[in-house]
């Protein structure tokens, strides 16, 4: 079943030409093709559908769902630094002289481009869903890093590119503390899991506090954050659907279907492969951009930019 297990969100104001046609058209000029013998890595894009299509972008219900793919060679720096050392030695013994700081350098650049053709490779794809009509660019990445590369090769393609990360009015680290300190302003449809982490905020340590299987309104969890500690990360579960440990910048985590969710949603599958590919696109475009403003809300709104 197509879901995302992240969720990095943006908002998107799209170009009034940007139809699945162009846009597929744009990704088309960018495609994905494997690391020649001596290249460390490359990128492009590729058939978001695990090759049940050509295409590099599957839509459904006005949701655009595309894949770049990542190949990275897998060079370990313990390899290259035996491999330099061994080089390093046999000039010293053969040459009776030593190698210094300059020659080191270049010798470790002969090494790495000597080793990059064994070097196996690995491919990571990244998805990401866009939602013209709802204004989203949803990436499913981890990590900032991987999602910014997503939108800086797909600005490269289409040419321009208008995101942005999501302000809100009221700090997201502060609103979660408030919410296990018993505030009731936890929106309704929201209900907290058992998992969260606190972080110091009032000396250079930055010390971490990391509570899972816990009742987080405890004496004990509010005792932290009276003492000046605040939520950085705090699990929560949507409408008894979606679960996920939210992040104080706004990120999605560990995004996951209940059980019973998932299960009814599997029993509306269509047999056939591409048509339920198609009703997961919906069902995840669908759900996520619910989900979304109901977080804003949550933090007091969007801030315009």
């Amino acid at each position: 079943m197509l879901w995302f297990k992240n969720a990095i969100w943006y908002r998107f104001k799209p170009e009034s030409d940007l139809t699945p046609e162009r846009l597929q058209e744009a990704l088309n000029s960018k495609p994905f093709s494997p690391c020649s013998r001596h290249e460390l890595k490359r990128v492009g894009w590729t058939s978001p559908t695990s090759g049940l299509t050509d295409d590099p972008v599957f839509t459904s219900h006005g949701f655009m769902l595309i894949c770049l793919q990542l190949e990275e060679r897998i060079l370990p720096s313990s390899v290259v630094r035996d491999a330099l050392a061994e080089r390093v030695e046999k000039i010293e013994q053969e040459e009776s002289r030593k190698v210094f700081r300059k020659e080191r350098a270049q010798l470790k650049d002969e090494v790495t481009f000597e080793l990059l053709p064994r070097a196996f490779t690995r491919r990571r794809p990244c998805h990401a869903l866009i939602a013209p009509q709802q204004g989203w660019i949803i990436v499913d990445a981890s990590a900032l890093t991987k999602a910014e590369l997503l939108l800086s090769e797909l600005r490269d393609a289409l040419g321009s590119l208008r995101v942005h990360l999501p302000e809100v009015q009221i700090s997201p680290a502060a609103r979660m503390s408030n919410w296990l300190q018993g505030d009731p302003s936890l929106p309704s449809g929201f209900e907290l899991e058992q998992e969260c982490e606190l972080r110091d905020t009032l000396t250079d340590e930055k010390g971490v506090i990391r509570a899972k299987g816990q009742l987080l309104t405890s004496p004990e969890i509010r005792a932290h954050i009276d003492n000046g500690m605040e939520v950085a990360k705090l699990a929560l579960c949507w409408e008894e659907q979606l679960r996920f440990v939210l992040h104080d910048d706004l990120t999605l985590h560990r995004l996951r279907l209940t059980d019973e969710y998932r299960d009814q949603l599997e029993e509306q599958a269509p047999e056939e492969e591409l048509a339920a590919l198609d009703a997961d696109l919906t069902q995840l475009g669908l759900e996520l951009t619910r989900l979304l403003p109901q977080l804003l809300t949550a933090f007091g709104g969007e801030l315009e930019r």
